[in-house]
Order: structure tokens, then sequence, then C-alpha cells
């Protein structure tokens, strides 16, 4: 499927990487300007991040999940191991717009944790088929090529599912951040932590941690669509 020009060689079907990655940049390079854009305005309330998400849990009746500090940037997430909604240096002690907006989009996980909100549970089983799949389907499938049989055209085929799965993992990941984003706004709203203008600009803030969420899986079916491409052929042999 490649071609050779001068000393190098050409593989058409690179180029859906490269929008990938274009997409992801665009969509990371938005969230990060929108969040610094709105970290700078600071809420009416006055609240930290912390403080906001601990009264939204305990609003709801959570008492057994626990509000932590983790370093990094926007390195905020919910883990139903520990029972921890862990909060970012730009989130946990920050009274932004932008950061009460995160910290309610986390416990907006807790809710559907909580409720057994069904595509958070397929999410989470498909969490390590996904790492396995992300980790192993090149080198099965680089295997899959050397080896002129049967087998090699099984180790393909393995290797194209175990992609696939890590390709659902993204998909199912989407409802999942829409519906917490829903979550953290509506409670935001109910619990009076934030006006009805400061809600908007929050809105924004999520919005545009979503779309990294859409370009993520928009990339991976590039990707597989990449792998179908280059290895299809050899299932046809």
């Amino acid at each position: 499927m490649g071609y050779y020009y001068g000393f190098g060689y050409l593989d058409p079907t690179y180029i859906l990487v490269i929008i990938g990655a274009i997409i992801c940049m665009i969509a990371s390079s938005h969230v990060n300007s929108t969040y610094k854009k709105y970290a700078r305005i600071r809420s009416m309330s006055g609240m930290t991040g912390a403080q906001a998400a601990e009264r939204i849990l305990r609003s709801n009746g959570i008492t057994d999940v626990q509000v932590r500090h983790v370093s990094g940037n926007l390195t905020d997430h919910y883990d139903p191991r520990s029972k921890t909604v862990n909060l970012s240096d730009a989130v946990y002690d920050s009274t932004s717009v932008a950061a009460l907006g995160v910290a309610a989009h986390e416990t907006g996980h807790v809710m559907q944790h909580a409720k057994g909100y069904i595509p958070l549970s397929i999410r989470t089983a498909l969490v390590p088929v996904a790492n396995f799949g992300s980790y192993a389907a090149w080198p099965i499938l680089i295997l899959g090529l050397f080896i002129n049989s049967s087998t090699g055209t099984l180790l393909i085929n393995i290797g194209i599912l175990v992609f696939s799965a890590a390709v659902l993992f993204q998909l199912v990941t989407l409802p999942v951040e829409f519906d917490a984003s829903r979550r953290a706004l509506r409670m935001l709203e109910r619990e009076g932590i934030l006006g009805t203008d400061e809600l908007r600009k929050t809105r924004k803030v999520l919005t545009a941690a979503a779309l990294t969420y859409v370009a993520s899986a928009a990339a991976a079916i590039l990707q597989l669509l990449r792998i179908i491409l280059i290895f299809g052929g050899r299932n046809r042999d």
C-alpha cells in the first residue's frame, strides 16, 4: 500500500494518523485557552473547587467519598476504587467559575457511580481490555504479518479485535462525560453555587473539555480505519 519517493517510503494511510493528531491538538488547545479565560473569573459565591465538591456530595447524601488534592494541571478525576474526587492544583483551591465547573463535573461521576449509570459501568468493565488493546494490538498485527499461514491471519484478526475494544472504550466515554457535565451544571444551579451568567461561562469550559473526548474518539476511529486498510488485504489473501 506504500510507495517509494526518493529515499523514503510513503504510507498513504499515515494521513489518517496526521488528521487524528491535528484534531486532538486543536481540541486540546481549545480547552486550555477556554479554561485559562474563565479561570480568571472569580465566582460570586467565593467557594473553592474543593468546597463546591464537598457541598455537592454532602447535599446528595454521599458521605463515603473524600475530596483530595492532586498535583498537575487539569489532572482531575474520580477514582471509584478509593472513592475519592481528586482535584488538581488549578481547581482545588481556585474560586473561579472554571474550577467550580471541573470540580462539579467530577462529582457528576460520583453521582453516576452511586446511581449505577450503565454507560459508566460499561466503560469501567472495558478498561483492562482497552488498555491491553492500546499496547498489544500493533505487536500482534505485525507478528501476524510475518507469519504466512492461517495462524498469521488469526493473529491479524485478533489484533484488529483488541484495538476495536480500545476504540469502543473511547466511544462509550462520550455519553459518560457529557452526562457528568449535565449533572454538574444542574447541581451547581440547584445548590446556588453559580448564578445564571456564571453557569453560561462554566458550560463553555465543560463543553470545551468534552470536545477533547470527541477528538480522542475520532482519532481512535481513524487509527482503526488505518489498521483495517493496512492489514485487511492480508485477510483476503
